[in-house]
């Protein structure tokens, strides 16, 4: 019985290590991209800085916001071209556009629910507020910023897996397939 599971789910097991790996490489690239970033605009202390207001609000687009879009951009092309190449080997099934498109979407919508959590991680009015004394700009380990961007996307990572696999590299696989496969002709009877 043991056996059968074994054959029945070893792929998908695998399948989910190697997304696994290729997401824990991609959260390096994600940090990285939001350190630099970071560091670029005179350090964290400065992400909550508004950017501009969103007309007809009570709301701002903030630094840590623009921080969270061009991570998520840069981490979800480098995850999409391995999960492509190495994960799913979906490479020769279907167009590198044919499939980007869908893995953007998917990605774009984990990246929209990730972006709530990392504001509502990073808001002081916020009940889930990433509190002091352990949470604080003062120091890049204790970096509210950094920690916020971290549990977004591992909250958001379950999610990717899922839709990515039995929709992106599955169905837009088996789409492409079933247009390539021949009509068959009517038998003629008489």
């Amino acid at each position: 019985m043991l056996t059968n599971l074994y054959d029945r789910y070893s792929n998908s097991l695998r399948q989910l290590v190697k997304f696994g790996m290729v997401g824990g490489s991609g959260v390096l690239v994600n940090m990285v991209v939001t350190v630099l970033m970071n560091k670029a605009n005179g350090g964290s202390i400065n992400a909550q800085n508004v950017l501009w207001s969103i007309p007809g609000t009570d709301f701002n687009f903030r630094f840590t916001a623009l921080v969270w879009i061009v991570a998520f951009f840069v981490a979800n092309l480098y995850n999409f071209q391995l999960n492509r190449a190495w994960t799913f080997r979906s490479s020769k099934h279907a167009t590198w556009w044919e499939e980007f498109w869908p893995f953007l979407a998917v990605g774009s919508v984990a990246a929209a629910v990730g972006l709530i959590i990392k504001v509502a991680l990073t808001n002081p009015s916020s009940p889930v507020y990433l509190p002091e004394p352990f949470f604080h700009e003062s120091s890049g380990i204790h970096s509210r910023e950094y920690w916020a961007q971290l549990i977004a996307i591992m909250i958001t990572m379950p999610i990717n897996f899922i839709v990515n696999k039995f929709w992106t590299f599955r169905a837009v696989r088996s789409s492409r397939l079933q247009a390539l496969e021949p009509v068959a002709e009517p038998v003629d009877a008489s």
